[in-house]
Parts: C-alpha cells; sequence; structure tokens
C-alpha cells in the first residue's frame, strides 16, 4: 500500500485527500489547525455576517468516512528528501511540544500562503490582515471597538479619527472588505447609536496601481470604482503606503491620513515550506517566494513530490496559474489522479488548468465578474457570486445555514455576529 503525505488541509489539499479515496494507499493529511477553513468569505467574519464556523468545518468531520484517510495536527517543519520522510512539530502549552517523523511514497505540499507587510515588522500590529480565523476575529474587534470608541469621544477631531477607515490594497480582498464595511456603517449601524452617526464615516481603499482590481480588465475595475463609490467608499489609486502606526498612515507623496482602524489586504508571501523544499529537495523559487513547479506540478528531480495551490509557481497554457481557490482545487485533484494513473502504470498528462473566471462581490445586488472575454457586473454578477460560493462550501449544513443568513441579511441588513471579543479588562 502506498503512503501519501498531505501537508495543508486548504482547498488543494483537501480535494486531493478527497480524490484518493478508494485507492490502494494509506493518506495522511498534516495542518495545524483541525479545520477547513472557506477563505474567500473571511472578509464577511470580519465584518460581522458570518461567525467562523459556519465557514469551517473540522477536517475530521469532512473525511470521517474515507477509511483509507488520517489527521494529524501540527506542522511540518523538515524534509529529508532522499529518507523520504518529513518531520512533523506538535504540541501546546498544555501538551508537550514534541516531533514525528512521517514516512512517504508521495508527498503532496499544499501548505498555501501567509501574509506580507513587504519587511515592514512592525505594521502587522496596526493593521491585522485576512488570512484566518484569528485575522478576520482580530479585524471584526477592530472595526465593531472604533465605533464604540467614537461614541463616547468627545473631541470632535479624535472623533473623526475613529471614524475613519484605511483599508490598504484593493484587489478581491480589499474591494470585498471595503464594500461590507460601507454596508455596515451606512446601514447595519445606521439606529444603533447616540452621539455619533455611523453613515458619515470615511473609509479610504489605497491601491498602489492605477485602478481597484488591478488584475481585473479595465472595464471591470471601472465598473467596480464607480460600485464602491455609490456605496460611499472612496478609492485612491497610484498610492504606496510608506507608514503604518497606531495613528493613521503615511502615503508616498507624503500625505497623512489620521485614522485608528488600518485594515491590511495588500499582499502574501508563501508558506515557511517553500525554503525547506528549496534547502531540502533542490527546489527553485521565484520572485515572490513560491515554488516553480514541473508541468506535472512535481518538483524537477523528485516526482515523488507535487507542489500545489498558492506555494506552486506553474504554467498552464502558456499563461502562469492564479493562486485562486478554483485553481488550488484542479491542482489537488491532478496530482492525486496523476498518482493513481502512476499505480496502474498509465501516462500521465501534464496539468492542464481550466479558468473558471474571476469574482469579487462588492455590496448588496453589486458584483463583478468576468469570464473569459465575458464580463458581468451589477445584480446578475451578484447572484452567480452567491450561487458559486455556496456550492464551494463544504459541507451541505454550512451552505443551508449560510443561504439562510444571507437571506435574512438581504432583508434586513442585520449582521448577526457582531461581537466585540478579546477585550481586555
Amino acid at each position: 500500500m502506498q503512503k501519501v503525505v498531505i501537508l495543508g488541509g486548504g482547498f488543494g489539499g483537501l480535494l486531493a485527500a478527497q480524490a484518493l479515496r478508494g485507492a490502494d494507499a494509506e493518506v495522511t493529511l498534516v495542518d495545524f489547525r483541525n479545520f477547513h477553513l472557506f477563505q474567500p468569505l473571511l472578509y464577511q467574519v470580519a465584518t460581522g455576517s458570518l461567525a467562523p464556523g459556519e465557514i469551517a468545518e473540522p477536517l475530521r468531520s469532512i473525511l470521517s468516512k474515507q477509511k483509507n484517510a488520517k489527521v494529524l495536527l501540527g506542522r511540518a517543519v523538515d524534509l529529508d528528501a532522499q529518507a523520504r520522510t518529513v518531520t512533523m512539530r506538535y504540541g501546546e502549552e498544555t501538551d508537550a511540544p514534541g516531533e514525528l517523523q512521517l514516512p512517504y511514497d508521495a508527498l503532496i505540499v499544499a501548505t498555501g500562503a501567509q501574509n506580507s507587510y513587504f519587511g515592514n515588522s512592525e505594521w502587522p500590529k496596526f493593521a491585522p490582515a485576512l488570512k484566518s480565523v484569528e485575522d478576520a476575529t482580530a479585524m471584526r474587534h477592530k472595526i465593531l471597538y472604533a465605533f464604540e470608541a467614537a461614541e463616547r469621544e468627545p473631541d470632535p477631531a479624535r472623533r473623526r479619527t475613529w471614524l475613519t477607515f484605511v483599508i490598504v490594497g484593493a484587489g478581491p480582498t480589499g474591494v470585498e472588505l471595503a464594500g461590507a464595511l460601507a454596508e455596515i456603517a451606512r446601514e447595519t449601524l445606521r439606529h444603533d447609536f447616540r452621539t455619533i452617526r455611523p453613515e458619515e464615516s470615511r473609509i479610504l481603499l489605497l491601491e498602489g496601481s492605477p485602478h481597484v482590481l488591478p488584475t481585473y480588465s479595465k472595464e471591470t475595475s471601472i465598473a467596480a470604482e464607480r460600485a464602491l463609490i455609490r456605496l460611499g467608499v472612496l478609492p485612491r489609486t497610484s498610492v504606496r503606503v510608506t507608514g503604518i502606526d497606531q495613528e493613521g498612515v503615511t502615503l508616498s507623496t507624503g500625505e497623512r491620513i489620521e485614522s485608528k482602524t488600518v485594515l491590511w489586504a495588500a499582499g502574501v508571501t508563501t508558506s515557511d515550506f517553500a525554503k525547506v523544499l528549496e534547502q531540502r529537495a533542490g527546489a527553485t523559487l521565484d520572485r515572490q517566494g513560491r515554488v516553480i513547479a514541473a508541468p506535472d506540478l512535481t518538483i524537477p528531480g523528485h516526482p515523488e513530490i507535487f507542489v500545489i495551490g498558492d506555494l506552486a509557481h506553474v504554467e498552464s497554457n502558456g499563461r502562469e496559474v492564479p493562486g485562486v481557490a478554483p485553481a488550488a482545487m484542479q491542482m489537488g485533484r491532478y496530482a492525486a489522479r496523476t498518482l493513481i494513473r502512476r499505480w496502474a502504470g498509465r501516462p500521465t498528462p501534464p496539468f492542464h488548468y481550466l479558468d473558471k473566471g474571476s469574482l469579487a462581490v462588492i455590496g448588496r445586488g453589486a458584483a463583478v465578474m468576468e469570464i473569459g472575454r465575458w464580463r458581468f457586473h451589477g445584480f446578475l454578477a451578484w447572484l452567480l457570486w452567491l450561487f458559486i460560493h455556496l456550492m464551494y462550501l463544504v459541507e451541505f449544513r454550512n451552505r443551508l445555514i449560510v443561504f439562510i443568513r444571507w437571506g435574512f441579511q438581504y432583508l434586513s441588513f442585520e449582521r448577526g455576529a457582531r461581537l466585540i471579543t478579546a477585550m481586555r479588562h
């Protein structure tokens, strides 16, 4: 029986494990979280639309009926490519830390990406990003607390600082976050306070490129920008942030924006395991730190090691495969099927990426979508966004809960997960 070790329980790793169902293989899935997280909806946790448990599902629950798969809680920290073993580290404050050696015949690395502040180590404590459940709840705390602080602030200038929200980065995450934040301020919280008027909040969306959604077409970017402006968001393009502190941000123009709430949506980098693959397996990294993979998603010289998802630099049809969830899912299925083909002595074709389009939601009834040469924006794109995201949620229970939540929110603008947690007394 073949031993397959999968590092990472995100979209790529989970789909790879599921695609090996029924194969003559012993599958071990390793992740430092015990759940699969639907990251595209993290911004809705950050803005109080959904609770963390509604976009996450325990990995053991998902794989409970797959008898050839098991889950181990820990983090992969080292690799011996010659002996074909992975070193996994485990343990917390209540559990003595330790290491475990996992032998493998095939290794699928899907450790994903992490937040990047471009070398500015002080910025994370002032500007939370959005990559994990902890990030989302920290961001929710910061957003909701700003309104509470403004309510008790007697000084108009200080109150204005609390009600100024700065989002750095206008990619899909930044745009979706800005739209949701505008709806909170202008609709959800409109009647909740007595001293302040949340609808008068300033929401600034900063982007270094000439347009928001820089990876989309110019036509789509302009449509998104107009939709944001209608919601009350102020996009600022062609500006770079050079400083972030507790009182606001400094721009490359020298301009200073006073804000107590700065949110980061500007960039990610690969997980630390990319360096391990470089040092232990001779992998080549690109400028972004991603592992340059062969057409069959393996590391050159190591056909038993697959690299998928955000960690991989892959080209298909002469174009670079984007770091999005559908691509990771396709890579995960491909890696598993390639192994099954190999074990059966069948030929293995190179990876082919099927581009299913790009989507970004802006607000209630507004989204943008690109599929090949087709461009959609407005209500139709929003309906498609709802349907696609519901279908990608892992478990039926989650889909039903999220559908009910969204329906109630659409009718009432109410957001039921507006809890300020982790308060210190």
